[in-house]
């Protein structure tokens, strides 16, 4: 049985596809014009947003002239938001006054109050954004809705909330590694440690406490912490993590040790050598040469004859040329009975030294 379909059903069905495409197309030519219409007062806006900061720096208060049109666009809220992001990228780019001046007219417009509402936002990458705007603009009075975060899933809210706590209230602000579950990547780490110019003399308590913490990132964070302001009380508890299970753990504990060095640190590095696997080895090789203590030389000499790994036999062999003992190395290597690959190793090893 065939269909049949008349040509005034086939004029109305071509009239109904030609009325959606039409449609369409007014669609797509109103969100064409409505984005065009945006940029246009985006980049206006951005422009009276750049000559507002840009007279606030170079005029005092009293030398500044009313702008009734800025006052007006700055109650609508595409241009309040515009606007704190201008000057949170401004404030990053400037020191001293002009900071402050930046910083004032934050507070004149009332900006927290957008900073603020992204706190409430369900995206993470909003919630961050807004810490991090309160934190650039120094609003430490809202750190109790800031602290909240700290224990966010996500690591982009934390991460923002971390900083905020530390850059408002330094060393005290470190106490969220008290109860720390998630990883503090090697980034934030160095983001925290630049923050913090000084710590108090009442700091080895929590410090102890955190090179303790079953977080392995907090351990490293905190040896790191240690090195940086040379803490050397805490010489024996960082000593006590050359045996500790994460390798990392023990790099960072010979990293800080060296830093945090002793009259006997050289003979606890070589007594706990053998205890290492062979990248330790290397680590406190590097350490011990550093050292530039002329006792090492016994100790870089077996090494370089005894053990079976060709890069920890460089090391050694770099380590005596450090040290002086260029002499030694050639005799070893003029020996006859060395093994042809301890003599490469020995020529390199002058070789680099020279060079």
């Amino acid at each position: 049985m065939f269909l049949y379909v008349s040509i005034h059903d086939l004029f109305l069905i071509f009239l109904g596809i030609l009325f959606l495409v039409l449609v369409l197309i007014g669609v797509l030519l109103s969100y064409v014009l409505y984005q065009h219409t945006v940029s246009r007062h985006m980049r206006e806006w951005s422009v009276m947003i750049e000559n507002k900061i840009a007279d606030a720096i170079v005029y005092s208060h009293e030398e500044r002239s009313s702008d009734e049109m800025f006052d007006l666009y700055s109650k609508k809220s595409p241009f309040r938001y515009l606007f704190l992001e201008k000057l949170v990228a401004s404030k990053k780019k400037f020191s001293g006054s002009a900071q402050q001046t930046i910083q004032q007219l934050f507070i004149d417009y009332n900006l927290q109050i957008e900073a603020l509402q992204k706190l409430k936002k369900k995206k993470a990458h909003l919630i961050a954004v807004g810490i991090q705007e309160l934190t650039v603009m120094e609003m430490a009075v809202y750190l109790p809705q800031i602290s909240v975060f700290l224990k966010y899933p996500s690591s982009q809210v934390y991460q923002e909330a971390q900083y905020a706590m530390v850059v408002f209230k330094g060393f005290d602000g470190l106490s969220f590694l008290n109860e720390f579950s998630y990883t503090i990547s090697d980034w934030q780490q160095l983001r925290l440690l630049r923050s913090l110019k000084t710590i108090p003399e009442d700091s080895i308590a929590p410090a102890i406490g955190w090179l303790k913490s079953r977080n392995t990132s907090v351990v490293v964070f905190t040896l790191r912490l240690l090195r940086k302001f040379q803490v050397f009380s805490v010489y024996e508890h960082v000593r006590e993590l050359l045996t500790h299970t994460s390798i990392d753990i023990r790099l960072q504990a010979v990293r800080t040790l060296q830093s945090l060095e002793n009259i006997d640190t050289v003979t606890h590095l070589t007594d706990d050598y053998g205890n290492q696997p062979a990248e330790l080895q290397l680590q406190i090789m590097k350490t011990l040469k550093r050292s530039d203590d002329k006792r090492c030389c016994d100790f870089f000499r077996f090494q370089l004859l005894n053990h079976p790994r060709a890069d920890v036999k460089l090391a050694a062999a770099e380590a005596l040329v450090s040290l002086g003992a260029k002499d030694d190395l050639l005799a070893i290597s003029g020996d006859k009975t060395s093994p042809d690959r301890l003599v490469q190793i020995i020529k390199h090893a002058l070789g680099e030294r020279l060079c």
